[in-house]
């Protein structure tokens, strides 16, 4: 069967497995090898190269899922943003970004690119226009990230597209937030989409990987650096990536059953100033929201009064962790101030709206009773009142 006439689930579940002629087993055998024979093969296989055939099957999986020619996995996600950027710029040219992106993103632009002699513009805002008008004449590629980390802020992946695609402009967005479970941006127009596989993908706290999905000449592109850079992945973390994915449309569903409810809980709770979250009618993008995500994601950020000290509830959750990355089965918290965007200067931070009061919220497959409980006793503990669970 073609892959574009099978469900999610069994998507996950089937395509992309590595075929086991010999002993038939139910789940995909594990190539360990890193030397391959050369001579009379139609593949001259080697890990740097991307194509063992644990990493060959894989990349089906995820082509299938992002509803892509060819993918692409990586060592991490930094390895797959860093690749595809130096992939497609080269000294002298330019690219435009959003102002809201990933901590690790944006320092890699301001620490190294002028190194390479990349050019780069920030945009003001998130509308189409603020695109737009940053775009010069040696503009190669437009970068997104929506939902954005922290904020949850949204782009419209549609807008962005065809406007990159009218100025013969390379798009490419970092899905990771939202995942092929709940946003398809290839589907609305976008060349190259990009994920920290350490996240959804994996989803269980134990991987770092990350991945590109695009068409195959886009890939072929990348592979010609990828190569070079040698940020492959090692192939027993393949094949636990392919394991974990399995399940990535059952557990994110899950996830973001629970993260609307906590959502609603959160923005009605006396001692939270304010909610981000995709699928509130507060959100200021709800309705791109409606129109590009099937369902909102399981990720939010939230933002205490100043009378509750983050620290010391983060330190008082008892089954919700205090972690530094996000996306496991697991409800996790952070300080984004602390640790994903630590990079940036303070400045950089005030002016994305990134407080010290900010907790990005990873909401996990527990009981959503019990992660309020958990909250409420945190809150109780450091507040030394007795709160109504809402």
């Amino acid at each position: 069967m073609e892959n574009k006439n099978l469900g999610l689930n069994t998507i996950c579940t089937h395509v992309g497995e590595t075929p086991d002629n010999q002993f038939r087993g139910a789940v995909s055998p594990l190539y360990m090898s890193s030397s391959y024979e050369y001579m009379d093969v139609d593949v001259k296989r080697y890990p740097r190269y991307f194509n063992t055939p644990n990493q060959e099957y894989l990349s089906k999986k995820i082509a299938a899922l992002e509803h892509a020619e060819a993918a692409m996995i990586f060592g991490s996600g930094m390895a797959a943003i860093s690749t595809t950027l130096l992939a497609f710029l080269k000294a002298g040219d330019h690219i435009v970004v959003q102002n809201d992106i990933y901590g690790g993103t944006r320092n890699l632009l301001e620490e190294h690119f002028e190194n390479y002699s990349i050019e780069y513009s920030f945009t003001e805002g998130l509308h189409v226009s603020d695109f737009e008008k940053m775009i010069q004449p040696n503009t190669k590629m437009i970068y997104i990230e929506t939902p954005s980390n922290p904020l949850l802020k949204l782009v419209d992946i549609q807008a962005v597209a065809d406007l990159a695609k009218s100025k013969n402009i390379v798009s490419a967005i970092d899905n990771t937030f939202a995942s092929p479970v709940v946003q398809n941006p290839i589907d609305f127009g976008i060349d190259i989409v990009i994920h920290s596989a350490t996240k959804y993908f994996g989803g269980h706290s134990d991987i770092c990987a990350g991945a590109v999905a695009s068409t195959q000449q886009n890939i072929d592109t990348i592979w010609n650096i990828a190569k070079n850079l040698g940020g492959s992945l090692s192939d027993f973390s393949v094949w636990m990536l392919e394991r974990s994915l399995k399940t990535l449309g059952l557990r994110v569903k899950a996830q973001q059953r629970n993260a609307k409810k906590l959502a609603k809980y959160l923005s009605k709770h006396q001692y939270v100033k304010a909610v981000h979250y995709p699928g509130l009618k507060t959100h200021p993008s709800h309705d791109i929201a409606k129109k590009q995500m099937k369902g909102y994601g399981a990720m939010m950020s939230f933002e205490f009064i100043e009378e509750i000290n983050t620290q010391e509830f983060l330190n008082a959750t008892q089954l919700i962790k205090p972690s530094m990355s996000l996306a496991g089965v697991e409800s996790t918290m952070l300080q984004p101030s602390e640790t994903s965007h630590a990079l940036l200067s303070p400045e950089d931070r005030v002016a994305q709206g990134i407080s010290d009061n900010l907790i990005r919220f990873s909401v996990g497959i527990e009981n959503k009773k019990d992660i309020i409980k958990d909250i409420e006793q945190a809150i109780a503990k450091i507040s030394k009142k007795e709160l109504a669970i809402h």
